[in-house]
């Protein structure tokens, strides 16, 4: 699935602000509305003439419908009913309603987070080598071994537009840095052998597939598994588990941020680039609770706003910025620890 195919969804809801909300939650997700619209205001003829991948029906009223009982008996593509009124996009309960109806419609039409994976033959074939930030002389006089194991753990997360923010974020970093990520990314498992090499091609990172048994090291930064599960055992060391990520998300930067946060608390931080949905958001509570740090990409510099969004406008972020000065705030802050 490319950006252009991206499954078509028509909505048809009977109240403007569950209309509203599954708009933003789909076009946050990569899906394309096609139709959102009052069942009263809808006739046999508009239903023929709507070419979509996918009906969602949401209706308060709960008497019988003649114009679903019309459309069931018409219509070749799949009619979702939903997961009821939605909560409020802040609430707590608004992550939870958005990942039932996610893994939802990912079984029946696909996910769009597919997408990323040719953005990687841009980044490939990109040429430029961008300036890099100067290492503060507080960390350039404090003796680092590169490789050794990383007492501090940042995660990267990110969807639609992700690989090329962490491109642009890693391009800038200095190395020497006494710091380790996990880098989380939606993508089709196919493509998950390029990333590294993409992301990584003209940084001073090394950008490696997780190792079970090994520790995150310094000056590294480690590529979740698509398919299983990353953890750490009590000593800090990684754990790729036999089972995968919880549905919908693959990865779960939800799970994700929950396992970095349990093992390295407030030695931990995440960083959420541009990305599609409201993954993370469930979890941000938790990680600030921690004593962990969480940054977003601010959301004009974003291909997909929607999960920095979300973690925003949740109150979960302390600081926001295009890639680069996410880069510049970090190298300050190590700076500032070391001070």
């Amino acid at each position: 699935m490319t950006e252009k195919t991206a499954a078509r969804i028509a909505v048809i809801a009977d109240t403007s602000l569950q209309r509203h909300v599954l708009q933003q939650a789909l076009t946050g997700s990569g899906y394309q509305v096609v139709m959102n619209s009052d069942p009263a205001r809808l006739d046999q003829d508009t239903l023929n003439a709507c070419e979509t991948d996918l009906w969602l029906v949401d209706l308060a009223q709960s008497e019988d419908s003649p114009l679903v009982d019309s459309l069931l008996e018409s219509t070749s593509a799949p009619v979702l009913f939903g997961e009821g009124h939605a909560p409020e996009r802040h609430s707590e309960n608004y992550p939870r309603w958005e990942r039932r109806l996610f893994g939802k419609l990912k079984k029946l039409v696909g996910d769009p987070s597919q997408a990323v994976g040719p953005s990687l033959e841009a980044l490939m074939a990109e040429a430029q080598r961008p300036s890099r930030l100067d290492l503060p002389a507080a960390l350039a006089d404090t003796p680092l071994v590169a490789g050794e194991p990383a007492r501090q753990v940042w995660l990267l997360a990110a969807s639609m537009g992700g690989p090329a923010a962490v491109k642009a974020f890693l391009d800038a970093l200095p190395g020497g840095l006494p710091i380790g990520f996990v880098y989380a990314q939606h993508i089709d498992a196919s493509f998950e052998s390029a990333l590294p090499q993409a992301v990584g091609r003209h940084s001073q990172w090394h950008v490696n597939p997780a190792r079970h048994g090994d520790a995150v090291r310094c000056g590294e930064v480690v590529v979740v598994p698509i398919t299983q599960e990353l953890g750490f055992t009590d000593d800090g060391v990684m754990h790729i588990a036999e089972r995968g990520w919880p549905e919908p998300y693959s990865p779960s930067i939800d799970q994700m941020m929950l396992n970095l946060a349990q093992q390295f608390a407030g030695m931990s931080g995440v960083i959420a680039f541009s990305g599609m949905g409201s993954d993370g958001s469930a979890a941000a509570a938790y990680v600030l609770r921690q004593g962990g740090l969480i940054w977003t990409q601010r959301a004009d510099s974003c291909v997909s706003s929607s999960m920095p969004d979300s973690l925003r406008e949740a109150g979960y972020s302390s600081f926001s910025a295009d890639p680069r000065e996410l880069a510049e705030a970090l190298v300050r802050h190590l700076a500032e620890q070391c001070e």
